[in-house]
């Protein structure tokens, strides 16, 4: 079986979207026997792939992967995503015509706007077409606090509603998600499967507090709450820095944010601002420093600012699942992070922006340890039913078994020849 898959993010980028195509095309040709091609951005660092010409091709982990020259400026700002997204997009489409013949052609969400060049592509190649939601526009686009056009939203919102429409299916990250693409996107509820994010639960494991890295960063001994993974205009991290605010006094407590993001420099300047020994700041740290880092908490934040339940699905969570620690999130209650708490009793769950909320469970946490260690017992074992290869084969009997029906490959090839 052969798949296309087009995200402006993938391997080496450290954002999660990239990260977890990365995982799934890898899976795809190691597991299941797949070519597998990905239409890619330009890696960080680089402004566009060295060389003459749009795009160029290279190999890792046996997937090919066609970079589509374009440019990476800091995206601080409306003007720098729009350049990225447009870069992309067009160099994208151009090289959308050096593709071999396909079965299946993806088109996540990085831009949003990327599902049409994977459209006609499919389309051009009697391919069958796969729209998988990591966001849900223009909902989304709600969050960047340095622009607001009601023209660009309109037309979003009517990109999207001619993907649902015309895509053979469709990839919801959860079950909210799904309800919101039927009402917000008229999604026909036949198309879309629900397959959530994951986490590499052989990887990702239940581990000793006392560790490597907890030393290192003097966190052995205090009572961790942990932050991981983008801070971005997507959560309300500025009531983890009021809750940090407001237990200051209590010195064993610790806060601990790592990542970047857009917003890291002002949280850290708000920090600055009042004082704040009690939290503390580190970056993105190595994959393979991943499973001490998470075990070095012992209690972790999800937060998702309000009026985003099933537009964005926090894919931190599967690692904290995987990890076996429990959480305090800060979500509306029908969003899949609150659904997972309640199924699984793995986490409990405070309004979107209620710091007082917070604040009392994360003491009342700190002060039942018995509570929080059968809280984190029960994440491990909803980790597992999220685990990579599982979602990985969900994925491929999607392709394999519900789209590709006998002779669909065939047709395939045939419909892409000249």
């Amino acid at each position: 079986m052969r798949v296309v898959f087009f995200n402006r993010s993938y391997y080496p980028d450290l954002g999660a979207t990239g990260q977890l195509l990365t995982e799934l095309t890898q899976d795809l040709v190691r597991d299941h026997d797949c070519e597998v091609t990905v239409v890619a951005g330009p890696a960080p660092g680089v402004d566009g792939p060295r060389g003459c010409g749009l795009s160029v091709l290279e190999t890792h982990e046996g997937v090919t992967i066609l970079r589509a020259k374009g440019t990476r400026l800091a995206p601080r700002g409306f003007l720098g995503r729009f350049v990225n997204y447009m870069s992309y997009f067009l160099a994208a489409t151009w090289a959308s015509f050096k593709l071999p013949p396909a079965d299946v052609v993806v088109a996540l969400t990085d831009p949003p706007i990327i599902g049409l060049v994977a459209w006609m592509t499919a389309k051009r190649m009697g391919a069958r077409f796969v729209f998988l939601c990591q966001d849900v526009f223009p909902e989304v686009a709600s969050l960047l606090e340095d622009f607001r056009s009601e023209t660009v939203n309109a037309v979003l919102q009517r990109v999207n509603v001619f993907l649902v429409a015309r895509a053979d299916r469709i990839v919801a990250l959860g079950e909210c998600m799904k309800r919101r693409l039927v009402d917000g996107k008229n999604a026909d509820p036949e198309k879309i499967t629900v397959i959530q994010n994951w986490a590499d639960t052989s990887v990702v494991t239940p581990g000793k507090k006392d560790n490597a890295f907890s030393r290192e960063h003097g966190l052995e001994d205090r009572f961790v709450v942990m932050h991981s993974g983008n801070l971005g205009l997507s959560q309300n991290l500025d009531m983890v820095v009021e809750a940090a605010a407001q237990l200051a006094p209590r010195e064993d407590i610790l806060f601990l944010l790592v990542g970047d993001g857009v917003r890291r420099q002002a949280l850290m300047d708000d920090v600055d601002r009042r004082g704040l020994k009690n939290v503390l700041f580190l970056p993105y740290q190595p994959r393979d420093r991943m499973p001490e880092s998470y075990a070095s908490a012992d209690l972790f934040i999800v937060s998702l600012k309000e009026g985003l339940a099933g537009y964005i699905v926090p894919s931190k969570l599967y690692g904290i699942l995987a990890a076996g620690r429990a959480y305090v999130a800060a979500v509306e209650p029908e969003t899949e992070v609150a659904s997972i708490a309640r199924e699984y009793e793995c986490g409990v769950v405070v309004a979107p922006g209620d710091v007082g909320g917070m604040v009392h469970e994360i003491t009342r946490l700190h002060r039942d340890r018995e509570l929080t260690k059968k809280l984190g017992d029960h994440a491990r074992r909803a980790g597992v039913q999220f685990d990579r290869r599982k979602q990985a084969r969900a994925y491929h009997d999607l392709f394999e078994g519900e789209l590709l029906e006998p002779g669909a490959r065939a047709h395939a090839a045939c419909e892409a020849r000249p």
